[in-house]
């Protein structure tokens, strides 16, 4: 892949091509509400490239519309019926076309910017994949802020890409198997450290980009009370084998509705 090429970006809309640069794959349940606008982001920061791509929407088992209005925006859309974020994950990049495989959450909102980044850090040859620091949308309790400040530090320190927003080469993510399926959550953490070692042996890194950061929602803080995160942190620390198991990861797979707050209007 060369960022300098001058392959003009086709429109989301029309038929996929035999083979695209990027792949751009969102796992999606019950997200119709949220998707107009990170489709439309994710289409203007595609634009900024000059590179062939796509957009996958993995509709995992939604009850709502949201597999129609992926396709009303231009997607592709390809079904998970098993309702795991791992699994939803591989299914597109199985599905995928891209020599480069972005995966980025519903409610995540990628820049042109940090696409480039991404796109130059595996131009460069000696990069496998990697993520991004990660800037919530109007967080604004001090706790949560220092949280944030504290994730990405230690993301930077030890390589490890936030959920919403991770990039490979396809050559690295099907050698390491993709998203481990034994767990039902935290599936990036362990992604991570196994492209990290399989990058060491290829003599490429995983990085987390310093720059720009990806912005993505903070609808968890408005879904779940403090304590409820304190006590999701508390029950990790001591058993983090909870994640192989769904009941115990309602956290990411049960969502409280009527909190929901209205800010995945399209802008």
């Amino acid at each position: 892949m060369n960022t300098n090429s001058q392959e003009p970006v086709p429109h989301p809309a029309q038929p996929p091509v035999e083979r695209v640069d990027i792949s751009i794959i969102i796992p999606a349940w019950n997200e119709a509400d949220w998707l107009p606008r990170t489709l439309g982001a994710v289409q203007r920061a595609l634009a900024d490239l000059p590179l062939s791509a796509e957009i996958v929407v993995v509709d995992n088992a939604s009850t709502d519309n949201t597999a129609t209005i992926a396709r009303e925006h231009g997607a592709r859309v390809v079904s998970e019926v098993e309702r795991q974020i791992a699994r939803a994950r591989n299914t597109g990049a199985r599905a995928a076309l891209g020599q480069v495989l972005i995966f980025v959450d519903a409610d995540t909102w990628p820049s042109g910017e940090l696409l480039r980044a991404a796109c130059s850090a595996l131009d460069s040859g000696t990069v496998c994949g990697g993520g991004a620091q990660v800037a919530f949308e109007d967080l604004d309790r001090r706790l949560y802020r220092s949280g944030t400040a504290l994730w990405n530090a230690l993301a930077r320190r030890f390589h490890l890409a936030a959920g919403c927003f991770v990039f490979a080469t396809r050559e690295a993510f099907e050698a390491v198997g993709g998203f481990s399926e034994q767990v039902y959550a935290g599936e990036e953490v362990a992604f991570s450290i196994h492209m990290q070692r399989w990058g060491r042996r290829h003599g490429q890194r995983f990085v987390v980009l310093p720059e720009p950061a990806v912005l993505t929602s903070g609808r968890k803080a408005d879904w779940y009370s403090l304590w409820q995160h304190l006590g999701l942190l508390a029950l990790l620390t001591v058993f983090p084998f909870a994640l192989r198991f769904r009941r115990l990861c309602g956290f990411w797979y049960r969502r409280p509705e009527a909190k929901a707050r209205g800010r995945h209007d399209d802008d």
